[in-house]
């Protein structure tokens, strides 16, 4: 399913032909500083989360309980 040694080797080949020596390096440093990117706004994005519940557990054990209904007087007619 995978390339094995020589399979990769003829990637690379067509690679650089598509895409040409200057281009190569510019593509790499893209594909890096997205990856980059992303890892930092997933961990950026749990982080809020966590915060988040945090905050929402904190709002939940700070409320006072409702205080019950007063009892209703029974009809005397």
């Amino acid at each position: 399913m995978f390339p094995k040694g020589s399979e990769w080797i003829l990637i690379l080949v067509v690679v650089l032909l598509l895409f040409g020596a200057r281009k190569l390096p510019e593509l790499a440093r893209s594909l890096g500083a997205s990856a980059k990117e992303f890892r930092k706004g997933v961990s950026e994005g749990s982080a809020e989360d966590k915060a988040d519940q945090g905050e929402q557990a904190a709002a939940t054990s700070a409320e006072e309980p409702a205080a019950p209904a007063p009892p209703t007087p029974p009809n005397s007619i």
